[in-house]
């Protein structure tokens, strides 16, 4: 970094943008774009031009230096790669539609890789065959691929990202723990080096399999995450991870279940409305199909049922929503008036806020007839209890019992406990001190790269363009030349002046650009420091603006480098 050649706008390639681009939704598209970051190439892919390179780079080398004092090594592996490593672990089917699968010239099957689980156990299998060469972490910075529905908010969602994944490989969960212990705290130095505001929440795995998984999550409005904080305790937790204990009531009290009249109340809305009841004694059903098979969903008629959370837990099955057809098969299925009480061939999942015991109005499986004093264990059975609501604010803390407050935020890093999932499907062994076969056990973790430097841009912009922290920025001072030929020639040496004393320096000596082009252009470009050679250039005066704080002083060019280089 130190001592690179002063960058000269006049020969940059980089057009900053006066208008927001007409596709751009969230601030950082907007900024990266206008600022001379980023252009987009197609659909979700986007080529770094030197500024954005440059701020990359910064983020890359964090990265790189933090897990390199843990120990990891970094290699690189292939982005092509074949298909049967992912068939073994049941990835080539699990992850659908959002896998770039391709065929060579003699019709063998390959894919882009969107995550390296499986080549990096294959690569430890050929590599490690004993206990001594264990425990090790391994790490590479990649490009990865996923075919997104809608690739959309610029480098946050695209189909090509950058990201650091790295995997730990150990003998026991003793050694896991202490390899997945080691990546916490260097992402937690990452993030803070990075200048990132961030939470560490708890997740579901997903796709990826294993038990224990961590997010590190930046709150932005445009955060595709939500997650939840208790003011009151230690608790964060992506909504899609809350769970919450199952709490039987006593039903003693509750009359026989009764069916009564409900005429045109096929809604919750309708029918808390005919009835002069809240929607909260109601019990919603939605009926939806499961590779085929129906399966109703129970939740309080006041609640909504989270679909992410049901996919999750039927993954890698196909979950749909019932449709005409399906009623027309199935005519014993009244639609709006479904109850779980008689219901047949049917599988009956429902949140843990119906718990045995718990008494509801529900449909009565009739056109216009609905039933009252419905019980949870008695009238009907829940063949399984899973977390299947959105998450509301004010819900209880699962930890503490406070409400819990919501906020949007993007995911910047992801940590896993793999166990042994790969391991077992890839038969990952090694000889061990008994000479006998162990299978390892590994972790896998990830930053997004390219993610972080979006996430950055959304969290500290200002209204006038992008403020990057200096360890983080493409220069450390932007030095810009207010017009006149003393002007610009003041800018030039100050420069190398600056540059000499070890600073990375962007100066804007473009002719023929007003001042107040280049003065907006330093704001929107966001270099921490802006040193302007402008009135009082003539008696070697100059006038440095704090980006962030918008602190001005003038200083002389001794008393500037001084100032900047402390």
């Amino acid at each position: 970094m130190a001592n690179a050649p002063v960058q000269r706008m006049s020969q940059l390639m980089a057009k900053t943008l006066r208008d927001d681009p007409a596709d751009a939704e969230v601030l950082s598209h907007k900024l990266l774009v206008r600022a001379g970051y980023v252009r987009r190439t197609a659909a979700g892919i986007w080529s770094w031009l030197p500024l954005g390179k440059k701020v990359f780079s910064n983020v890359e080398r964090i990265v790189r230096e933090e897990m390199d004092a843990i120990g990891a090594q970094e290699v690189l592996l292939p982005a092509l790669l074949p298909r049967e490593p992912y068939e073994a672990t049941g990835r080539w089917d699990e992850y659908g539609q959002e896998l770039f699968r391709l065929k060579d010239r003699r019709g063998g099957d390959y894919l882009l890789g969107p995550t390296h689980e499986e080549i990096f156990t294959l690569l430890v299998k050929d590599q490690c065959t004993s206990y001594k060469d264990l425990p090790v972490i391994l790490y590479q910075i990649q490009t990865k691929f996923r075919d997104e529905a809608r690739p959309r908010a610029g480098i946050l969602r695209g189909r090509e990202f950058q990201m650091k994944d790295s995997y730990s490989f150990d003998l026991d969960d003793e050694g896991l723990g202490a390899s997945y212990a080691l990546h916490r705290e260097a992402y937690q130095r990452i993030f803070e080096r990075l200048g990132l505001d961030y939470r560490i929440c708890a997740a579901t795995a997903g796709a990826m399999g294993g038990s224990k998984s961590e997010e590190f999550l930046a709150p932005a409005e445009a955060g595709e995450d939500t997650f939840a904080d208790c003011p009151n305790c230690d608790f964060a937790a992506n909504t899609e991870a809350i769970t919450y204990e199952l709490k039987p009531v006593d039903a003693a009290g509750v009359p026989a279940a009764e069916e009564i009249p409900t005429p045109d109340t096929p809604t919750i809305e309708t029918l808390a409305a005919h009835l002069g009841v809240p929607a909260s004694v109601t019990l919603k059903n939605l009926l939806v199909k499961v590779d085929g098979e129906i399966v109703a969903v129970g939740v309080p008629g006041d609640r909504e049922v989270d679909m992410d959370k049901v996919e999750a837990h039927f993954a890698p099955a196909t979950v749909e929503l019932v449709t005409e057809i399906d009623f027309a098969a199935r005519p014993d299925l009244v639609r709006g008036y479904v109850g779980p009480q008689g219901l047949e061939k049917v599988t009956y999942i429902a949140d843990p806020r119906v718990a045995p015991g718990t008494s509801w109005i529900t449909g009565a499986n009739k056109e216009g007839m609905h039933a009252k004093n419905v019980v949870a264990g008695r009238d009907f059975e829940v063949d399984q209890y899973v977390d299947v609501v959105v998450v509301q604010e004010g819900d209880p803390c699962p930890k503490c019992g406070t409400g819990l407050k919501l906020d949007r935020a993007i995911e910047i890093g992801h940590i896993f406990q793999l166990g042994r999932k790969y391991a077992d499907a890839l038969k990952l062994d090694v000889l061990g001190q008994q000479g006998k076969p162990v299978r390892v056990t590994m972790g896998s973790y990830g930053i997004g790269v390219s993610r972080a430097v979006a996430a950055l841009a959304e969290q500290t912009a200002d209204d006038k363009g992008l403020v990057w922290p200096r360890e983080v920025a493409p220069a450390d001072v932007h030095v810009v030349a207010a017009g006149k030929a003393l002007q610009t020639e003041l800018a030039l040496d100050v420069s190398e002046k600056l540059r000499a004393a070890g600073l990375r320096v962007l100066v804007d000596d473009r002719a023929g650009v007003s001042p107040g082009v280049k003065f907006t252009d330093a704001e929107l470009i966001g270099v921490p420091q802006i040193l302007v050679a402008g009135r009082r250039s003539a008696e070697g005066v100059l006038e440095l603006k704090d980006r962030k704080t918008g602190e001005r002083e003038e200083l002389t060019v001794d008393e500037a480098i001084a100032r900047l280089t402390a």
